[in-house]
């Protein structure tokens, strides 16, 4: 069929207009689309887990709203978390209160307290408390975060080269402890240093570190530290041995829809919970042989609880706020009946 040459022009000039019409609105929905950088402290060991929250978030929001996930270490440390979020470097973090205890007054009590509870269901319910729940969020939003809610690890417990029979046995060896179980340590006069995760491996294998307090078999084996050390004593402490936060920067929160922002919740409460039955069941399924598994003498975990309480105490004097925790998790404590 010949076209005339008003009937080609015609034509061209159709599709010219179609394809500007398609570039506007394919550019519209770009511009339409909220990116948003969320940071972990776990490496690529939750990568499926990461992967299904990714997944969720975009199909949820019908692509509108989409995660850059990034691992622990590859944009900020993690002991940076909670000043990079607020400046607006990153956008959600997904860390524990240990990593910033000395910028917020509250970080080492919410991360977990030596003794301050001993299941899951009890850590839950307290975190759930009206009262918890405010004073969490007040914390935050004074260091210049929102508050975005909990998720709750698993087996916290020591790894050495060596057999440990008793607290007695540690005062020769340095141990790897975050603050707040390193002030326990320290009151039996066992020495400790604080390493990242991605230094265990190497401080462990040079002798720069004898043993360490990171999380449960699953961990040490997902960071290989069962080829240096292979001794895992149950301290009976605490369990879940941490908690999670996740924190987000105020400004990229405030510009999210409400239908955003509860897609989120959803998912950040789903990435939470996925994460801890990831480490229930990679405790239970490490392979027999892996680790010598022993337990820290009934004497000696009552006074490592004994020891935690002065501890306690320490934390409820550096602000009213933390005072208000530590009277919660008293009040537990003394329900449950271990005061």
């Amino acid at each position: 069929m010949n076209f005339s040459t008003f009937t080609r022009r015609a034509a061209l000039g159709a599709i010219s207009g179609a394809l500007a019409l398609a570039t506007v609105a394919t550019t519209a929905a770009a511009s339409d689309t909220v990116r948003l950088r969320f940071h972990t402290f776990y490496g690529t060991e939750i990568d499926a887990i990461a992967k299904k929250f990714r997944n969720s978030v975009k199909e949820a929001s019908n692509g509108t709203l989409r995660i850059q996930y990034f691992r622990g270490g590859e944009l900020v440390a993690s002991d940076q978390f909670a000043d990079a979020v607020s400046k607006g470097t990153i956008d959600i973090v997904h860390g524990t209160g240990g990593y910033w205890s000395g910028q917020i007054d509250i970080g080492n009590i919410e991360a977990g307290l030596p003794g301050a509870w001993t299941s899951v269901e009890e850590a839950k319910e307290i975190f759930n408390s009206p009262e918890v729940d405010a004073l969490l969020t007040e914390a935050y939003a004074e260091a210049g975060t929102v508050y975005l809610g909990k998720g709750y690890g698993h087996n916290y417990d020591l790894l050495t080269k060596e057999p440990v029979t008793s607290l007695e046995d540690l005062k020769t060896r340095k141990i790897r402890a975050t603050s707040n179980v390193a002030k326990v340590l320290n009151v039996f006069g066992i020495p400790t240093v604080y390493l990242p995760a991605q230094e265990l491996y190497i401080g462990m294998s040079t002798g720069v570190i004898d043993g360490a307090i990171y999380g449960g078999p699953v961990e040490y084996e997902q960071l290989k530290l069962h080829e240096t050390a292979t001794n895992y004593t149950f301290l009976n402490m605490l369990m879940p041995g941490w908690t999670e936060t996740f924190l987000a920067n105020p400004a990229a929160w405030e510009k999210l829809s409400d239908e955003h922002k509860q897609i989120l919740e959803v998912a950040i409460a789903q990435f939470a919970e996925d994460i801890h039955q990831w480490l229930a069941e990679g405790n239970e399924g490490v392979a027999e042989g892996t680790f010598e598994f022993s337990t820290l003498p009934e004497a000696d975990s009552k006074e490592l609880t004994k020891a935690a309480q002065s501890i306690w105490q320490e934390e409820a004097a550096r602000s009213e706020r933390n005072q208000k925790f530590i009277d919660a998790l008293v009040a537990n404590a003394k329900a449950q009946g271990r005061l």
